[in-house]
């Protein structure tokens, strides 16, 4: 690909509303930015996908660094069992899955990308109705936490690697329904549990070569980072302001028209 200025242009544009949205529901913004990967710049699945990966890493490092502080560390250790199993699942399967994206079929990724979206589409919605709640239905004893947590990760990091999402998507449910946590606690503890996952998938990747290319790091990566960057610290600003339940309604809504269009041919 050619180093085209109006190619960054698009990317970061893109990037700032996507982060501005992810923020306020509680998301990186990966399954967003992957229809525009693909569709308004161009690269194939197998492109997307470490491309993404190396956004939410920027991503995620900039939302850890603007919630730092913001959130009693007493709250995240309440969590520390089930945080640390999620991890050490995570981290295992993050690398079979960048393995197993790199040798599906072009239209077999296709088709997960496609179904990943509109399960994640149909979840926003189901969720601007019926607002993430629970007490936890695993039980308090920290066997049974480690266990599941470490079941949980291995479905987690076998998803972010093989997609290039953070993962925040089932990390956040999870430690919610699973283990009782509070929205917000959640919140920052799925970003805690992306950065090793994310990490490790993009190490994958770059051993397969996947950044061999250095192009698309400068014209895609970097300007749609710098966006996230300034598209949650706008996020941050507006959170109480705009419905969560509305943007989730819109976005589900969005996503799984961009799902079904993003592969159409």
């Amino acid at each position: 690909m050619k180093n085209r200025p109006d190619h960054r242009r698009t990317a970061f544009l893109f990037a700032v509303p996507i982060a501005v949205l992810g923020g306020l529901i509680g998301l990186g913004g990966a399954e967003f930015r992957l229809p525009v990967l693909v569709g308004a710049l161009r690269y194939s699945a197998r492109q997307a996908v470490p491309l993404n990966l190396s956004i939410s890493l920027i991503t995620v490092i900039a939302s850890l660094l603007i919630r730092a502080g913001a959130l009693p560390m007493n709250a995240l250790s309440e969590l520390a069992v089930p945080i640390t199993a999620l991890i050490a699942g995570a981290i295992v399967s993050a690398a079979a899955g960048a393995s197993l994206a790199s040798r599906l079929p072009e239209h077999w990724l296709e088709a997960t990308i496609r179904l990943f979206l509109l399960a994640i589409g149909g979840l926003l919605i189901v969720e601007a109705f019926l607002p993430l709640q629970g007490s936890g239905f695993i039980p308090a004893e920290a066997v049974w936490r480690a266990g599941a947590g470490v079941l949980f990760g291995l479905l987690i990091g076998l998803v972010s690697s093989m997609l290039g999402v953070a993962g925040g998507e089932l990390i956040i449910p999870t430690l919610i329904f699973a283990f009782g946590a509070d929205v917000k606690v959640a919140g920052t503890a799925s970003l805690i549990i992306s950065l090793p996952t994310i990490m490790v998938g993009l190490f994958r990747y770059a051993r397969r070569g996947a950044f061999t290319d250095r192009a698309p790091l400068r014209e895609t990566v970097a300007p749609m980072g710098a966006g996230s960057i300034i598209g949650a610290l706008i996020g941050g600003v507006l959170v109480g302001i705009v419905s969560a339940a509305f943007l989730k309604l819109l976005l589900g809504i969005v996503l799984i028209i961009s799902a079904v269009r993003m592969f159409r041919h």
